[in-house]
């Protein structure tokens, strides 16, 4: 059965300032030892899992300023992104210019939120210095693709070194990619070491482990790639690349997000979480921030813990805001991304 909302989630301050970047909040994840009797006890009951998932979408509705609260949270916590083989400088300088201002002036103004932005912005290593440029004075992070996106499959030593040139050009979050072979045949040690030496590579930056969760087989593979991720060091989990045939799933996020739950009750760490590919509709921004909110907490509902990876999303969510502001629907073409 629907049902409201909690209405404690109010529309959330201005984020102009650099306090939201995850640098600046939490103690990052030292990492622990890997610890192999934990990964083998990891199960996951697909069919249970498949079951909560459905039900996901008709458990909780927002309506009216309590919606525009909370799709104004969301666009706070996108990591705008380009990663098409055709990007230029020019277009990741229009993208930059829509995460310093996702929402036209006047909409913001009429929902009490000038200065609203976006959580980072996404790009590849040879768009870094551009972005950080036309990001400058924003407090908005620059986020990296790294290791061989989208496969991962180029040589050892040139994906640490391209770890080390993006952190190098101002990338202060680095989103890399694991050997998903790694998974697939059970070689834990390796992929634990792997990621060890990719933390180590970001340095100051904060790292977040893609996955490639529609390429690993199972929940139970997804459930155990992550927590050796987080053991390593990872600062959040990512489920996508965006690139492969399936991307975020809600089955999978739920499997992710309670490995971070059990991690947290182990080690006292918080591990942030992104969902990424394939979420474009602000109705699927509102169910994933109610999965995370009932799973994990509010303080997983902030841009140091949860981000979207998604570009259209914000699209979207500009035209429900414009309709909650003035009562009419606009045509999708009114809300260019870049």
């Amino acid at each position: 059965m629907s049902q409201t909302a909690d209405t404690t989630m109010t529309a959330p301050h201005s984020t102009t300032a650099p306090g939201h970047l995850p640098q600046l909040h939490r103690p990052r994840n030292p990492g622990m030892p890997l610890d192999l009797d934990w990964v083998a006890r990891v199960q996951a009951n697909t069919s249970a899992i498949e079951r909560r998932a459905a039900t996901l979408p008709g458990r909780r509705t927002v309506k009216k300023e309590f919606q525009a609260a909370w799709l104004a949270r969301a666009i706070t916590l996108i990591d705008l992104t380009t990663l098409a083989g055709d990007d230029t400088p020019g277009r990741v300088r229009r993208l930059c210019a829509k995460a310093r201002q996702p929402v036209r002036a006047d909409l913001l103004e009429a929902l009490g939120l000038p200065g609203l932005t976006t959580g980072a912005v996404c790009v590849y290593h040879e768009m870094v210095e551009t972005a950080v440029e036309a990001l400058e004075g924003s407090g908005i992070p620059v986020a990296a693709v790294s290791t061989g996106f989208p496969a991962g499959l180029s040589p050892y030593a040139l994906r640490v070194k391209e770890i080390e040139e993006s952190v190098k050009a101002g990338a202060q979050e680095i989103d890399i990619v694991i050997s998903r072979r790694h998974v697939l045949t059970g070689n834990w040690q390796t992929l634990y070491d792997e990621m060890r030496d990719f933390r180590a590579a970001c340095g100051e930056a904060h790292v977040k482990a893609i996955l490639a969760t529609g390429e690993l087989g199972t929940l139970r593979n997804v459930a155990r790639a992550s927590l050796v991720c987080m053991m390593a060091g990872a600062d959040f989990i990512k489920t996508s690349t965006g690139k492969e045939s399936v991307n975020a799933t809600l089955p999978v996020s739920l499997t992710m997000i309670r490995a971070i739950r059990a991690y947290e009750q182990a080690t006292g760490i918080k591990i942030g979480y992104k969902p990424a590919g394939g979420i474009s509709k602000a109705k699927d921004a509102l169910v994933y921030l109610s999965l995370m909110k009932e799973e994990l907490g509010d303080d997983w509902l902030r841009p140091d813990l949860f981000r979207f990876g998604a570009s259209s999303l914000l699209g979207d969510i500009e035209r429900q805001l414009e309709h909650h502001v003035t009562g009419a629907y606009s045509a999708g073409w009114r809300h260019p991304m870049a």
